[in-house]
């Protein structure tokens, strides 16, 4: 997969970090391997090692920089060909803000405990919020605070 440069915030031997393409949500960015595989059980020892050290360093700076609520740090996998690569999804408190009062995801509080579903946020919901209102949406939420290309640029200094 080709990046644009104004995308990538860090490479290594074996990592790139890049902001999200598609998602308009300021810091969603994505560690990927530059090795064609799609399981960590493939991966070189070198590649393995150097994960653990650039995901923790580029926790803290995205901590640093963005100072959100929540960083949310995922592995899917769903598209064929593309390789192992974590999502880093920082949630900031006017994101989770406009997630509670978007009523369409109140449907999501009938399945599991409602217990809990009225008084946190669930982690699961809030990333289909993201993934869904910032990546898909024709009409994504305005974004408060700063943009993309500023954010890349705070998480490149700290890193």
């Amino acid at each position: 997969m080709d990046i644009p440069g104004e995308y990538i915030v860090h490479e290594s031997e074996h990592w790139i970090v890049n902001h999200h393409l598609t998602s308009r949500l300021p810091g969603y960015l994505m560690l990927g391997s530059r090795a064609p595989v799609d399981s960590l059980a493939d991966l070189p020892d070198q590649a393995l090692a150097d994960m653990g050290r650039l995901m923790a360093r580029l926790q803290r700076a995205m901590e640093q920089a963005l100072a959100p609520r929540w960083l949310y740090i995922g592995r899917f996998g769903h598209v064929p060909g593309c390789p192992l690569h974590f999502h880093f999804i920082p949630v900031h408190d006017w994101v989770e803000a406009l997630f509670w009062a978007d009523e369409r995801y109140r449907a999501l509080q009938q399945f599991g405990s409602l217990e809990h579903a009225l008084s946190k946020t669930d982690g699961a919901e809030l990333t289909l919020f993201v993934w869904r209102e910032f990546g898909e949406s024709p009409t994504p939420p305005k974004v408060l605070g700063r943009g993309i290309p500023e954010v890349i640029a705070a998480v490149r200094e700290r890193l």
